[in-house]
């Protein structure tokens, strides 16, 4: 009676209150796991097969390709979408990359389209090894061509993260379109809080924009197909939201160790990524591939453009420098768009913390 007593004692002191909170958050923490796609079980030499690509693990995702028209094709492309779009993000890229030369790949990333594990976050090394193993498969079918790969938002991330990895798909440089860098550094600590929260407790429960005061383009018909599209996912499970922001956390750690030659697009409208986590990303950047007489980091800006840069109203000088950069990293860019990455005055971002 006594140790009971001295217990309740004890459990009435000041600041008991915050136990029983974090005993709270942590029940709930442990409620419900956010499910995570299973790898296959089988081993294969990842190859194209009936329209699909299949990767190492066996799992087979559907594959739209757009060979190069011209008299002779001059590089290649691997194009990845970006959240809760699928290949057919480059149905007018893919074409008018293909008639410059550029033979374009692209694949429906697990989770997403006609995707297995639709709407079930596959984990961001499960998607760099895809890419891995897409740029095998390309390497085989055009040996000695240059290879690229071209990232919007997710894609651009998940090219950023696998080329920082052990598993570096063999690239020759990239296109980052509007890359998803929003991680938590930037993000605040409320928001990545409830997240996790939210992605341990309810983590099936979907989310959908619909009301939100977002214009990830000014191309107003193409968002209207889009919401009609059956294989756009418009309701998103919580937990796989909180696989992007695990993403978009690699990816923007990513920046401090890449290598390779990038050409990064962003515009002044964009209302997904914000400029912040941009241009965070962009300093440290700047640090790792240097910004010497090379160029190996490249920038342009779009005064008019929104996150979906190349379907975009003025999407066609996106697509004309993206071309451009592919067939020649050191040439001009067509849109003069081009910009100083991190210089203070003329350039994009001010000085930049690059942690």
């Amino acid at each position: 009676m006594q140790a009971f007593t001295r217990t309740h004692r004890q459990l009435t002191l000041p600041g008991c209150h915050k136990i029983l909170v974090a005993t709270l958050v942590l029940s709930l923490l442990s409620a419900c796991a956010p499910r995570l796609q299973q790898s296959g079980t089988s081993y294969e030499i990842p190859h194209i097969a009936d329209g699909m690509v299949v990767m190492r693990d066996g799992v087979r995702l559907p594959l739209r390709q757009w060979p190069s028209t011209a008299s002779n094709a001059k590089a290649a492309v691997i194009a990845l979408h970006g959240f809760n779009d699928y290949s057919n993000a480059f149905a007018e890229l893919g074409p008018a990359l293909a008639a410059r030369g550029i033979s374009v790949f692209a694949y429906d990333q697990r989770g997403f389209g006609a995707g297995p594990g639709r709407g079930i976050w596959p984990g961001h090394e499960t998607m760099g090894r895809d890419l891995a193993d897409m740029a095998r498969i390309v390497r085989r079918l055009h040996p000695g061509m240059p290879v690229h790969g071209l990232g919007e938002s997710m894609g651009g991330a998940v090219i950023m993260t696998a080329l920082a990895s052990s598993n570096r798909p063999a690239i020759d440089g990239a296109v980052l379109s509007a890359p998803a860098v929003w991680g938590r550094a930037t993000m605040g600590p409320f928001p990545s809080g409830l997240l996790a929260v939210l992605a341990h407790s309810v983590p099936a429960v979907r989310l959908s924009p619909r009301g939100l005061k977002i214009r990830p383009s000014d191309n107003i018909e193409m968002l209207r197909r889009l919401g009609r599209d059956p294989l756009f996912i418009k309701q998103t499970r919580i937990d796989t939201i909180s696989g992007l922001v695990d993403l978009m956390d690699a990816a923007l750690a990513a920046s401090k160790r890449l290598r390779g030659r990038l050409l990064v697009l962003y515009g002044e409208k964009d209302e997904i990524v914000p400029k912040v986590p941009t241009c965070l990303m962009l300093g440290r950047l700047a640090r790792s591939t240097g910004q010497g007489s090379d160029k190996k980091l490249r920038l342009a800006v779009y005064p008019n453009g929104f996150h979906m840069l190349f379907r975009d109203l003025n999407g066609d000088q996106v697509t004309s420098d993206i071309a451009s950069w592919v067939l020649d990293r050191s040439a001009d860019l067509p849109s003069a768009s081009e910009r100083p990455a991190t210089q203070a005055g003329s350039g994009f971002c001010a000085p930049t913390d690059a942690k």
